[in-house]
């Protein structure tokens, strides 16, 4: 009884803090948001069983390297705003070429997330349910993909945006609540002795290539790239390292707390096992988890959709309008749900988001070179896009 009154304070406390006028109201704040929300959105729900059951006690460690890489990455996007004039006139033809050719990859690396989105969706949605199933949970998904092409269609999107804040705190807000349940009980674990060392299920290069398949569960920070409408470099700068260094926090302490507590007969394999392994925890945590899913799903499969139908727009000269783009979103998605599992989704999206990361790392190798800057700067990229064509070519699905 204490344990949930504790969770629901830790809920409603972070709650009223994010949806205060004044906080809400703050540029850098709102700055940060977008970026935060996207990279410990759907990788929070999946994260902390796969790694717990892929690496044992060894978790931590490997949430910290893909952190790291997600730092790394995230350095060159920084370079690129900072040294690289949105007027493609005072870019060099390279950076121009490279750029385009970027902007598509994301483009198709959006496609995959909002299938990777809306298949979370469809399983949390199935999960407190007698239809908990593959089966039931592609028909969710498949219905919310409808769903979302009648909002495209019908210009509904607009509807729907001023709810991306609330859906954000929401999920902020219910993440600290799971963060104080799992406090408690690992406080718990360790005064009676009882805390598990499980080992590692994968070793080598196998262990390896399901990290580079992960890459897409700390992706998200490359958005602050593209809120140059709305603020200076410096501010999305400011943003993106703000909004890196708070979800590392976030994941390194969710990781840290779930792995020495499960005994390796206490995990499954599944998309939706934090629900089962949160049961263990406190009665409340899995009803709370499931509503941070379905709301940060939907909403963030509503942003992509809306961002990746005007980005083929614009790449396109206008021949392929939004709503074309949304059709072609919504039958690639439908396809991948019904022939791919959710491991499958998610390795496909790392492996996009690692090309897209890979040609922001070459954009900024080339503008490092032209403009004569640190030859370590130069390394340091072509070593990126070394690695972003690493992920791309061998990055692997977790066996569900």
């Amino acid at each position: 009884m204490f344990l949930n009154v504790a969770i629901f304070a830790g809920v409603l406390a972070p709650a009223a803090i994010l949806l205060s006028p004044r906080l809400s109201r703050l540029p850098l704040w709102r700055a940060v948001i977008t970026p935060l929300a996207s990279i410990i959105g759907s990788g929070f729900l999946i994260l902390g069983p796969l790694l717990d059951d892929a690496y044992g006690y060894l978790a931590p460690a490997v949430m910290a390297a893909l952190c790291l890489a997600a730092f790394a990455f995230g350095w060159a996007v920084r370079y690129n705003i900072a040294n690289i004039s949105d007027d493609t006139d005072t870019r060099g033809h390279a950076e121009n070429h490279l750029e385009t050719a970027s902007s598509w990859a994301l483009a198709f690396a959006y496609i995959v997330s909002v299938a990777y989105y809306l298949n979370l969706f469809g399983a949390f949605g199935v999960s407190l349910t007698p239809f908990d199933d593959p089966f039931y949970a592609r028909v969710v998904t498949t219905a919310a993909f409808a769903l979302i092409l009648v909002l495209g269609w019908g210009h509904g999107f607009k509807a729907l945006e001023h709810l991306e804040y609330y859906s954000v705190a929401a999920k902020l807000a219910i993440i600290v609540g799971l963060l104080i349940g799992m406090a408690v009980y690992f406080w718990h674990r360790a005064a009676g002795g009882s805390l598990v060392v499980i080992e590692p299920r994968l070793h080598g290069w196998g262990a390896v290539t399901l990290a580079f398949g992960l890459i897409v569960t700390v992706q998200g920070f490359e958005t602050s790239r593209y809120l140059g409408e709305e603020y200076d470099p410096p501010t999305r700068i400011r943003s993106m390292r703000l909004a890196q260094g708070v979800s590392t926090v976030i994941y390194m302490i969710y990781v840290v707390l779930i792995a020495y507590v499960f005994q390796r007969s206490e995990l499954k394999m599944s998309e939706t096992a934090i629900v089962d392994m949160m049961q263990f925890i406190a009665p409340v945590l899995p009803a709370l988890l499931v509503v941070a899913a379905l709301t940060a799903q939907m909403s963030a499969a509503v942003a992509d959709t809306s961002g990746t139908g005007g980005l083929f727009a614009e790449l396109s000269g206008e021949r392929i309008g939004p709503r074309v783009g949304y059709l072609i979103i919504v039958l690639a998605g439908v396809t991948l749900t019904w022939i791919a599992d959710v491991y499958e989704i998610i390795a496909y999206a790392s492996r996009a988001f690692a090309l897209y990361y890979g040609l922001q790392a070459a954009i900024a190798l080339t503008t490092a070179r032209r403009r004569k800057h640190p030859v370590l700067h130069a390394a340091g990229f072509l070593a990126l896009a070394l690695l972003a064509a690493a992920i791309v070519l061998f990055g692997q699905p977790a066996e569900g």
